[in-house]
């Protein structure tokens, strides 16, 4: 375990030592939308602090392709901790955000509903220590890859 993951783990610890209920969900958040924003909303109502994994640049241009993301990993950052939901984000280069699930242990994971249970990565851990895994439904009308499409028409990306 690296000084990285020693300061992620014990911020985690002592923050379930007070209390806490903590709720994890993570994406790339490329171009944060109404549709995020009512994911995050929701996520938290399922705990007390809610905990992003943000894909880094490098695995966002790994699983979305070269052209992505629109913004670079600091400007996501900053969006999602500026959305008011968010109390930690941590950056994670990996496909997966499975290493920073275990390490987090949180004790509820949250995913958008265009995904199911047997395909959530972290699902089967978070079970396995008493936590909940919790599908929300998607904002009918609001994605990234429709909001580029729309932005690429415009002549704005």
């Amino acid at each position: 375990m690296n000084n990285q993951d020693n300061i992620i783990r014990n911020e985690c610890i002592k923050w379930k030592k007070d209390g806490n209920r903590l709720v994890f969900t993570n994406g790339c958040f490329d171009l944060l939308h109404k549709g995020h924003k009512d994911l995050l909303a929701k996520a938290l109502s399922y705990g007390d602090i809610l905990i992003v994994g943000l894909n880094s640049d490098t695995s966002v241009k790994l699983i979305k392709g070269e052209e992505r993301p629109i913004q670079d990993q600091q400007i996501r950052e900053d969006a999602l901790i500026n959305s008011g939901f968010i109390k930690r984000v941590y950056t994670f280069n990996n496909m997966t955000p499975l290493n920073l699930i275990r390490l987090i242990k949180p004790d509820v994971l949250v995913k958008g509903g265009d995904y199911k249970l047997e395909d959530i990565i972290g699902a089967e851990d978070v079970i396995s220590w008493g936590g909940e895994v919790k599908i929300i439904p998607i904002t009918p009308g609001f994605s990234t890859t429709s909001s580029i499409k729309k932005l690429k028409r415009q002549g704005l990306v």
